[in-house]
């Protein structure tokens, strides 16, 4: 059994695959505590369900791509049967996890969206740093900013550890703390190969929204 904190369907609001009509399963519980975590209620709450009615309850929706994210999904041992039941359905999948998990498992046509903590985080000290060197070119690394000196420590770790050879990689600003524009200012006058993007359901539905 995995123990769920929700499933719904919505747009997507990160990743290059912003935009998109998406079902999310929200696994629950997290390793990590992040400063600016939007989505603390997944540390606790949620509901036992098999894959089995994981299946069932996503079926009706009618939606092709499907994020499994959390909390922390790859806390849960059963979360590899998810994803390659998922796969054999023929669901486009996505995998949100936080970096602080070994990725060794993820069967190899997940896409995994890959957290790198920042130290504005606090929880820089998390990171698996050998999870860089089992990303495929369709996987995607994300790196969410709170301030100046996120931006270089985010800079030097894209270049020390050749990033964009490996897989595309995400820069975003905390929502609220680090504003859009300056970030975009960064990337511009270091001419990095990343992508800046923001939440774009926070854009949407409001930054307290939650299950849209």
């Amino acid at each position: 059994m995995l123990t769920v904190n929700e499933i719904f369907k919505s747009i997507q609001g990160e990743s290059t695959h912003t935009g998109r009509p998406c079902i999310f399963i929200r696994l629950t519980g997290c390793n990590l505590r992040c400063s600016w975590c939007d989505t603390e209620y997944a540390f606790y709450e949620g509901m036992p369900k098999s894959v089995q009615d994981i299946m069932d309850a996503i079926g009706p929706l009618g939606v092709p791509l499907v994020e499994i994210t959390g909390g922390e999904p790859l806390l849960q041992e059963e979360v590899y049967d998810l994803m390659n039941a998922l796969l054999a359905k023929n669901y486009e999948v996505l995998l949100e996890t936080g970096g602080g998990v070994s990725v060794a498992r993820v069967p190899n046509r997940v896409i995994k969206i890959l957290d790198v903590k920042c130290p504005g985080s606090g929880e820089v000290s998390k990171n698996l740093w050998e999870n860089l060197d089992l990303l495929h070119p369709h996987d995607e690394v994300k790196f969410v900013l709170k301030d100046r000196a996120d931006y270089e420590w985010s800079r030097d770790i894209l270049r020390r550890h050749d990033l964009p050879e490996k897989a595309t990689v995400l820069f975003s600003s905390v929502y609220d703390s680090l504003d859009l524009k300056q970030l975009a200012r960064w990337v511009l006058e270091d001419n990095l190969p990343v992508r800046v993007q923001t939440q774009l359901h926070k854009v949407i539905w409001g930054k307290d929204a939650i299950g849209v």
